[in-house]
Parts: C-alpha cells; structure tokens; sequence
C-alpha cells in the first residue's frame, strides 16, 4: 500500500510539480502567496518524484512476482 502512495505522490510530482509546488508552500507558509520558487526547485522536484516513482515500480515489480524478501535463505 505505502509503495502504491509513494508511485501515486511521485507521479504527480514528476508531471505536475509547479501545481504541487504552489500547494505545498500555501499549506506550509502563511504568505506562501507571496512567495517565489527558484528555477532550480521544479526541476529539482521532477528528479525527486521520478526517484520516487522508480523504487515504488521497483518494489511493487518484486511484489508481483512473489519475492518474500529474503532471497537468499535456502530450505534446508
């Protein structure tokens, strides 16, 4: 469940990052109207959620495939 939550928040992040931006910094600041982002922060965000959204695909891959995680044990 929390993989599929980070695959959704870093989707959105990679695709839309200066509405998450916008949103984030309202919620966070009290003029967060006011305020200005540098350049650097969407794309500083886009490289985020797409971090994001690569482990969460990553480790759902190894959920459908049925790993248990502890690869490496044997039976005997």
């Amino acid at each position: 469940m929390i993989r599929a939550l980070f695959a959704l928040f870093g989707l959105v992040e990679l695709l839309f990052p200066e509405r998450l931006i916008a949103v984030l910094t309202r919620l966070a600041y009290e003029d967060g109207e006011e305020m200005t982002v540098k350049p650097w922060v969407t794309t500083a965000a886009r490289v985020e959620g797409a971090v994001f959204l690569g482990l969460a695909l990553v480790g759902l891959r190894g959920l459908c495939r049925g790993d248990s995680g502890d690869a490496g044990e044997s039976d005997e």
